[in-house]
């Protein structure tokens, strides 16, 4: 554990500032002349080598200043930093912007990630919720062919879900409106995730064995549910290219694997679906971090949203390591708490 002094805070959040700022190395007179430390470069700049000798600063070039390690802006992140409070016109401008009337939740979620993107000037990305974390709402058998049945299943969250699933026999229309709306009644706010045991129980049951509606029926509902894409996560992505207005991807080499990285989605899923499980509020994960194993020169920003105590999805900013964490943080955190607002609001309507 690393304890330090207020100078030591404030020489380390100084040059942690400057370097979000500038991207460029910082040295002691930088320091001395722009921040309120009340002291000389020299002992500044004695400070500074302690911070380096505990890691928490680098010297790209002997002649160079420091900048802060992967540790330094950890220790800032958790201690030091103070976020800005929002102001209310830009509380109003987050509201304005994502309470226009969505199509859907997916309408809403895509939005907010293209609106993460834009007004924090990184890459904007939004996990939203698999369907077995929702409740049941409405299901629809539709016939496509003599023995094919298109599956629409609808959450209460508005989550849409489509399959098709092949048929033993030729069916019509008329009766697989019959299915739909007994299934419908059966299932009605059941959580997604217990619908497979529900479907089960029933087929066990003595209805299901002497009534052939309600066999048929509970069969057609059983394999619609047995997708396992049902399980899937989805993750919109907007404003990669922002990230390329950094000078840290500048180089050809690093810009390759900026956009490798965003190319496999499953990566950035996986990390998304670690701080959807770890906790509430603001998770701030760092590049050189397990969780972000192949994007070492990037962070994380993000917040779950969902509906009362139940998370749904997460929602955050990708940027470099350099990212104005103070003015982002409470950015993230306020869309969360909005976008959460929004799901409440439509489900009580």
């Amino acid at each position: 554990m690393i304890i330090l002094t207020q100078r030591d805070q404030s020489v380390l959040e100084a040059v942690i500032t400057d370097y979000i700022e500038t991207g460029e190395p910082v040295g002691s007179r930088t320091i001395s002349k722009r921040s309120a430390l009340n002291v000389s470069p020299a002992t500044i700049r004695n400070v500074m080598a302690d911070l380096e000798e505990l890691g928490l600063l680098h010297q790209p070039h002997t002649s160079a200043g420091r900048i802060p390690t992967a540790r330094g802006l950890r220790i800032y992140i958790d201690s030091i930093m103070q976020s800005k409070q929002l102001e209310r016109q830009e509380r109003d401008l987050i509201r304005d912007e994502l309470r226009k009337r969505p199509r859907d939740v997916k309408d809403l979620l895509q939005r907010t990630s293209r609106f993460l993107s834009q007004y924090c000037r990184q890459a904007g990305v939004v996990l939203w919720p698999k369907l077995t974390v929702t409740r049941f709402k409405h299901i629809e058998f539709i016939r496509s062919g003599p023995q094919q049945v298109m599956v629409i299943l609808i959450s209460k969250d508005g989550l849409v879900h489509q399959t098709n699933i092949e048929w033993t026999e030729e069916i019509t229309q008329r009766e697989l409106d019959k299915y739909s709306s007994y299934v419908n009644e059966l299932l009605q706010d059941l959580p997604i995730s217990s619908v497979k045991e529900r479907i089960r129980e029933e087929m066990r049951s003595e209805k299901a064995l002497f009534d052939k509606l309600v066999s048929r029926a509970l069969e057609m509902a059983r394999q619609a549910m047995h997708d396992s894409s049902l399980d899937d996560s989805e993750v919109y992505i907007e404003g990669q290219s922002n990230l390329l207005d950094n000078p840290e991807f500048a180089d050809v080499a690093r810009m390759r694997r900026l956009l490798h990285t965003f190319e496999d989605k499953s990566r950035i899923i996986r990390l998304l679906d670690v701080t959807l499980k770890a906790s509430a509020g603001i998770q701030i994960i760092l590049g050189t971090e397990d969780e972000l194993q192949g994007l070492q020169e990037m962070s994380l920003i993000s917040s779950p949203y969902g509906r009362g105590d139940r998370p749904l999805g997460v929602l955050g900013v990708i940027g470099p390591l350099r990212m104005d964490y103070s003015r982002i943080v409470p950015v993230v955190e306020f869309t969360a708490r909005f976008i959460s607002q929004i799901l409440e609001l439509a489900d009580e309507n």
